[in-house]
């Protein structure tokens, strides 16, 4: 593949997967990052970024600065945009769009920052061809990342993904509270799941988390099926270097010799998660079944289990029970597994019984959560340590 000059990247994830996603990078051959909060930044020629984008299961966009300064005030932000050559970027019947995130004093709001951004933009292509490039705020051609910080420094981006990099391409059906395919990702690896061993799912909902798993257990690129990413539309968008990257990650693929197994008691959205996961085109990949998690015999091989159980909205009072149930048949069938659960209701959590070994902070969407885990063995703690020393 074709060498080129290498540029700043910023890769955003959600809270609590920062380490995680360092982890995807170095998969990639990226070696030197910079953590921050919910970001990591490194350098990278195209193809990295297209990889990136293709690749990483727990970024959810992929942005590239393009101009740092400061200002003074709003004409200056103004003018410092408009000397940038959009004309370079994209053309004047592309449409595009303005996401801002704004700290400075100078604003009192930021879709004034954003409003300022739009005309400069739209007044250097008047200017140079007597035609302004549309606005679209819903599907744009070029979404602009507009950074502006508390000490007036501005940051101007072009987001490489263009729709959130969790919108894989497979979900066709929503159950009424869908984890987001970046956070069920970033849960299976941080779950440490070694991929020889099986997986399974009590509360599989739609389908989110199975899917995930089976991508990560085969090496299929979590976002293999989307039709469009945002640098396609750049005007420095390589096809021939593209397809390249699209075919080698195809021939990546390997096979997983053990189970990935999802269970739900709800006909309905057992429904949802077979029409997902037959348009990801995983259906031989994972095993269903529609019953109670009571009802359901162990697979003598052990393994891994992580779930997202109801957290109380769907049940009423009803949650505590559950979450009871689920911690007492961990204790007497699942000798020897490590079971991982999200969620935001921390009373319901206490009900399952168990003393978690490693609690993780996480947001699902807006709702602050823990993600636990619960290694599962028989006799006192000190022999399992042994035990485990032993192997």
């Amino acid at each position: 593949m074709k060498s080129e000059s290498k540029m700043k990247i910023i890769a955003k994830t959600s809270y609590g997967l920062e380490e995680v996603l360092v982890e995807e990078l170095k998969q990639l051959g990226v070696t030197e990052v910079e953590l921050a909060t919910r970001a990591v930044m490194f350098e990278g020629t195209k193809e990295t970024l297209y990889k990136a984008n293709l690749w990483l299961r727990s970024a959810n966009r992929l942005i590239v600065p393009i101009k740092t300064f400061k200002i003074k005030d709003a004409d200056d932000l103004y003018d410092k945009i408009k000397e940038i050559a959009w004309e370079d970027i994209f053309t004047i019947d592309q449409t595009f769009a303005i996401d801002s995130t704004v700290f400075s004093e100078i604003f009192n709001h930021t879709k004034f920052a954003a409003f300022k951004t739009k005309d400069a933009i739209a007044d250097r292509f008047r200017e140079k061809f007597d035609k302004r490039p549309d606005v679209n705020t819903d599907q744009p051609h070029i979404r602009i990342n507009l950074h502006i910080s508390k000490e007036d420094e501005v940051t101007v981006s072009l987001d490489s993904s263009g729709d959130p990099l969790f919108k894989r391409g497979y979900r066709e059906s929503r159950s009424l509270a869908p984890i987001k395919e970046d956070l069920a990702a970033g849960m299976i690896l941080l779950s440490g799941w070694d991929k020889k061993s099986n997986f399974i799912d009590f509360f599989c909902g739609s389908g989110t988390i199975l899917i995930e798993a089976a991508m990560i257990a085969n090496n299929i690129p979590p976002n293999i099926n989307r039709a469009i990413f945002g640098f396609m539309n750049w005007k420095t968008f390589d096809e021939e270097l593209f397809n390249e990257v699209i075919d080698h990650a195809l021939d990546q693929e390997i096979r997983f010799d053990f189970k990935i197994i999802g269970i739900d008691i709800d006909a309905r959205v057992m429904g949802m998660c077979r029409t997902n996961i037959e348009a990801a085109g995983l259906t031989d990949k994972i095993e269903l079944h529609k019953k109670d998690f009571k009802d359901f015999d162990a697979p003598e091989l052990k393994g891994v289990i992580v779930c997202n159980p109801p957290y109380g909205e769907r049940l009423g009072e009803n949650v505590d029970d559950l979450y009871t149930e689920f911690g007492d048949n961990l204790k007497t069938r699942y000798d020897g597994w490590n079971a991982w659960l999200i969620s935001s209701n921390m009373g319901a959590l206490k009900k399952v019984g168990l003393r978690p070994s490693r609690k993780i902070k996480l947001f699902n969407g807006s709702l602050e959560c823990r993600f636990m885990k619960y290694e599962m063995y028989k006799g006192t703690k000190k022999v399992h340590k042994m035990k485990r020393a032993d192997d």
